[in-house]
C-alpha cells in the first residue's frame, strides 16, 4: 500500500501514523530510536507491507502488470489502491479527505524535528502538490506514477501503467475493495498487538 492507505491504518494516532508514513526510509533495528508509538507505526508499516505482497488478491492485480513493468508491478498497484481509496474516501472514513489530508500534513509539520531528514526535505512537495487529495484523479495519478518513473531515471515505464489502470479499472477497483476488506481487519489486530506490547 501507499502512504494513503499507511496513515489511514493508523487509526487517528498522530505518532503512530507518522511512524506508518515514514518507514519506508527506516531500515533494520533503527527503529528503535524513536519514541515508542512511532516505533508502533513504523512496525505496523511493515506488518501490511508483508501482508500485501503475499494476499491472493494483490497478486490477481500485479499479474495484470508483470509483463510491462516486471519487478515494479506491485509498486505501481499499492498506488492504484491508494487511487482507489482516496476515490471511495467516503466509504472508509467520515472527516473529508482535503481535511483528513490537511490534518495530516499539519500534523508533519508540528513533529517536524522527529522526522527523518528525507521526509522534511520531501514535505514541501507532498503539500504544494496535495498528493493525498491527488490520488483521487485519474491526472494525479498519472503524475504520481511520472515522477516515480522519473525517480527510477525512466527504466520502470511506469508512467505508462495508467493504460493498464483505465484498461482494467473495474477489475483493478473489485480487487482492492476485497482486498482492502482484509487489510483493514488484519491491521487492526496488528495494531492492537502492538499498543500493548511494544
Amino acid at each position: 500500500m501507499n502512504y494513503l492507505a499507511h496513515i489511514y491504518l493508523s487509526e487517528n494516532l498522530p505518532l503512530v501514523s507518522i511512524g506508518n508514513f515514514i518507514a519506508d526510509g527506516i531500515r533494520g533495528k533503527s527503529y528503535t530510536n524513536y519514541p515508542k508509538p512511532i516505533q508502533t507505526g513504523i512496525l505496523l508499516h511493515r506488518h501490511i507491507d508483508s501482508y500485501t505482497d503475499s494476499h491472493a488478491t494483490v497478486k490477481q492485480s500485479t499479474k495484470k502488470l508483470h509483463a510491462n513493468y516486471h519487478h515494479y508491478s506491485g509498486v505501481i498497484v499499492d498506488i492504484f489502491y491508494d487511487h482507489f481509496l482516496a476515490k471511495n474516501w467516503g466509504s472508509y472514513c467520515d472527516i473529508p479527505l482535503d481535511i483528513y489530508a490537511q490534518n495530516f500534513y499539519n500534523l508533519l509539520e508540528d513533529q517536524y524535528d522527529i522526522l527523518p531528514e528525507r521526509t522534511q526535505n520531501m514535505l514541501p512537495y507532498i503539500k504544494q502538490g496535495n498528493w493525498l487529495v491527488s490520488y483521487a484523479s485519474l491526472d494525479g495519478i498519472a503524475q504520481v506514477l511520472s515522477g516515480m518513473n522519473r525517480r527510477t531515471r525512466f527504466k520502470s515505464n511506469m508512467d505508462q501503467s495508467i493504460t493498464e489502470l483505465q484498461e482494467y479499472y473495474s477489475e483493478f477497483e473489485n480487487e482492492f475493495t476485497s482486498f482492502f476488506e482484509d487489510l483493514r481487519q488484519t491491521s487492526h489486530q496488528k495494531l492492537k498487538s502492538l499498543l500493548t506490547n511494544i
